[in-house]
């Protein structure tokens, strides 16, 4: 391919593939640009994260294109592309415990101490309140405490802050519930407007109760809500809470860095 497209081009190899290359991390760099500057978010406020084998061959142009000063390519960048699976399969909690262990252990060899969590999912928090144990743990047990450099890891659920609960609250009520809430997938709405579908709920508020695994919760909440009416949810309503939330974690995130 590379042959066909020099000759059409009628430069040398090295150029063509030079030339993909330039093309690919322009189109990757536009990508980020559709996420952050499109919707009045700086993106030279943050560090760009590799993943992927190939992350190191892409990262550093597409920082330079998008006036980027950090760069972050993790050990485990290789396998970080799995990562995304994490959000449609099903993890044991020791399973999720040790991906993240690896995650912040590799970090913290590049010399990064701060490790901020922002967490979607409820299900996830006593899960990663656990992997901070162990990862604290184990730099106490393996290494003397004068040669560890200090390392502090925070959890934050995006919705679990009062700007957002009052929000809810006005917006929603008794309807707000626990799973599939009005909230979330207001946000959702907000950041995907073009993939907004409706659907007949009945009961509009589904019901409250427990649950222990996986297959008794979709026994007793087979349509996934929890005391929720979620078609109270629009992209306006999402706008504000993520405008929220967005205030809210950057307040609590800036004054845990600063202590």
């Amino acid at each position: 391919m590379i042959d066909d497209i020099a000759v059409a081009l009628g430069v040398d190899r090295m150029s063509a593939a030079r030339g993909i290359h330039r093309v690919v991390n322009t189109t990757m760099a536009e990508g980020v640009r559709l996420v952050s500057v499109r919707r009045g978010v700086d993106p030279r406020r943050f560090a760009l994260l590799g993943f992927g084998g190939a992350s190191g061959l892409h990262a550093t142009d597409i920082a330079r294109q998008l006036g980027l000063d950090r760069v972050i390519v993790p050990r485990v960048a290789a396998v970080l592309s799995a990562w995304g699976m994490l959000a449609t399969v099903t993890l044991r909690p020791s399973t999720l415990i040790a991906v993240l262990r690896d995650i912040v252990e590799s970090l913290s060899r590049h010399g990064f101490e701060r490790f901020y969590f922002i967490n979607g999912h409820g299900g996830n928090i006593a899960t990663v309140t656990a992997a901070f144990s162990e990862i604290y743990a184990a730099r106490s047990l393996t290494a003397p405490a004068a040669n560890v450099p200090p390392m502090k890891c925070r959890l934050r659920n995006w919705w679990q802050n009062q700007a957002v609960q009052q929000l809810a609250k006005e917006l929603y009520g008794g309807s707000e519930g626990s799973h599939a809430t009005p909230s979330e997938v207001a946000v959702t709405q907000f950041a995907f407007p073009d993939a907004i579908k409706s659907a007949a709920l009945d009961p509009p508020v589904a019901p409250w109760g427990d649950f222990t695994d996986a297959a008794d919760y979709r026994r007793k909440f087979p349509d996934g809500r929890i005391g929720s009416n979620p078609a109270l949810a629009t992209p306006e309503a999402g706008r504000r809470l993520y405008d929220a939330a967005v205030a809210a974690l950057t307040t609590d995130y800036l004054g845990w860095v600063a202590g």
